[in-house]
């Protein structure tokens, strides 16, 4: 089953997390000094916030399959859609991860995800052009 995918930046991470926590009715399945998640279930979201030195806002969305059967459709799909990336396996946001990304008309990105095991390294190091974990 798939899941809507929110990144946000924001100022103060103990503050968005109180009011995330409070916005959800639930605290976050996961913090970390820079980060926090969400898994809700009404609405189906992943929601994240990541605490940055850049302006806050949304960073980029997407969508989460429960499972790899389910990210080969949605892969064709972000092909069809517009530029594409295949990033692969990767560590990104304290999660191992395979991912692809698009970029709507106006740049904004798009990420194809499926997590399969959770880590303590934020990232690898790798800059994919869509900018997540950097």
């Amino acid at each position: 089953m798939k899941r809507l995918h929110i990144s946000v930046n924001v100022s103060d991470l103990d503050r968005s997390i109180a009011f995330y926590s409070q916005l959800f009715g639930t605290a976050p399945v996961l913090v970390r000094d820079d980060y926090a998640k969400w898994l809700v279930d009404d609405p189906r979201v992943n929601f994240v916030v990541e605490k940055s030195v850049s302006s806050p806002g949304v960073t980029h969305a997407g969508i989460e399959v429960g499972d790899e059967q389910e990210l080969g459709g949605l892969y064709e799909q972000f092909k069809k859609a517009g530029p594409y990336e295949n990033e692969g396996i990767t560590n990104c946001c304290y999660h191992r991860s395979e991912k692809s990304w698009t970029m709507d008309p106006d740049g904004f990105a798009w990420e194809a995800f499926y997590s399969f095991d959770q880590t303590e390294q934020r990232g690898d190091g790798r800059q994919p052009r869509a900018g997540c974990c950097q």
